[in-house]
């Protein structure tokens, strides 16, 4: 017996049609109506059943990507279903993001819940009270998706300038990133990030970078290059603001920190020395993660090699740690589960290094006050303010040297 196809239009109207009779049919006339019903159209079984059950009748489908369909009789029309947040508050938001260092959704959460009031009493927003009430419950989620046309990034790989000190390698012990568990506040990380500009020749300038493993608290320092006297005065320059003790030190197996020098005041000072494993970076990665986030994202990939470059960068600095410090959440890793080759990782709630700090309780009354009346003077767009002001005067010295440069290696070729 052949079948014969008939045509989309007479199949809707024999559809509607026989969807008619199948509804008030009894039970074996339905059998009956759906023998024929699948004989003249070819349709499967179980589709003819649930064809001829549904035909016109509304139904409301919503998709993954927002929008929401009414399927009636047959046909489906679509409704976009309106935004939760107006292009205002998309604004305001990206505002907010901006002057916190472009973070991922989970920290800026964190930045709305704890420092809401603060942020409102800035006059730099004038946010309307609808704008700050959905900002007060936008979930991380959803700010990620709303910025991801604004976020950029860079996948630029430096260059390690790491060279072996084999001098009292044997009197340094080593420590690896899994001993860590059991850090208090005041136990570094340090590593060197230099600034080369792609050309390695001559003396040029690097930053010291100093991490607290319990906190994330983070201290930058720029040196006019890797010696180890201007290193060592680094550390010492650090230790002087550090809100908390100086309890222990960890840095690679460079020499601009292995060497007789440090590990003498180490030992006057009572300062646990120890170094990591050579050629492995994740020994170090409490202060490795932040040599990206701290240091090459404010002053970029330029090379810095003039004194003034260097006076300028610490100028920077000193309002950087601040950011970070007071301002900025991080998330700390704390549990790493695998299963097979699958790997599950759990973070804490992301809060900034000063709480983590007064957190700790390793700090004195006295302490504490002098913290929080610190925090309370300090405004974070006035320093967002000042840190794009000296990021511009560094990008400006950069060019000026630049052509100074070009102009002298024509005046020569002439």
């Amino acid at each position: 017996m052949v079948k014969v196809r008939l045509e989309l239009s007479t199949r809707n109207a024999v559809t509607r049609e026989t969807s008619r009779r199948y509804r008030k049919a009894g039970k074996k006339e339905k059998g009956r109506i759906l023998n024929e019903f699948i004989e003249l159209t070819g349709y499967n079984r179980k589709y003819a059943i649930h064809i001829l059950a549904n035909w016109g009748k509304r139904k409301l489908i919503a998709h993954h990507n927002g929008t929401l369909e009414v399927v009636a009789g047959g046909k489906r029309k679509t409704y976009t279903r309106a935004p939760t947040y107006s292009p205002q508050v998309k604004a305001a938001l990206v505002k907010v993001w901006k002057i916190y260092g472009c973070i991922c959704g989970k920290r800026l959460r964190s930045v709305f819940k704890g420092q809401l009031a603060l942020l409102r009493n800035c006059r730099t927003f004038d946010f309307t009270e609808s704008v700050w009430e959905k900002l007060s419950r936008i979930s991380a989620g959803t700010m990620d998706r709303m910025l991801k046309t604004e976020r950029e990034t860079t996948a630029i790989k430096g260059r390690s300038y790491t060279k072996p000190g084999s001098m009292l390698k044997h009197h340094i012990p080593i420590r690896r990133a899994s001993d860590w568990d059991d850090a208090v506040p005041g136990y570094f990380e340090i590593d060197l990030v230099g600034h080369e500009g792609g050309d390695a020749s001559g003396d040029f300038a690097f930053s010291l970078n100093m991490t607290d493993v319990a906190t994330g608290w983070t201290e930058p320092v720029a040196l006019k290059n890797k010696a180890q006297k201007w290193t060592f005065e680094g550390i010492l320059e650090v230790r002087k603001r550090l809100p908390m003790k100086l309890r222990g030190i960890d840095s690679d197996n460079g020499s601009e920190f292995i060497n007789f020098h440090l590990y003498k005041y180490c030992q006057s000072e009572k300062i646990e020395f120890t170094r990591s494993r050579p050629n492995r970076k994740n020994d170090n990665c409490y202060v490795e993660q932040k040599n990206y986030s701290v240091i090459r994202r404010y002053v970029g990939y330029f090379r810095y090699d003039t004194d003034d470059e260097v006076s300028l960068l610490n100028e920077l600095y000193s309002q950087v740690r601040l950011q970070i410090n007071y301002f900025l959440p991080s998330m700390k890793l704390v549990e790493k589960i695998r299963v097979g080759s699958r790997v599950t990782k759990k973070y804490d709630e992301a809060r900034t290094p000063y709480q983590r700090l007064l957190e700790s309780g390793i700090l004195t009354v006295e302490e504490v006050a002098k913290a929080e009346n610190k925090f309370l003077i300090l405004n974070p767009v006035a320093i967002q303010r000042k840190i794009c002001d000296l990021q511009d005067e560094l990008e400006r010295m950069v060019a000026r040297k630049r052509r100074n440069k070009t102009a002298g290696f024509v005046r020569r070729a002439n």
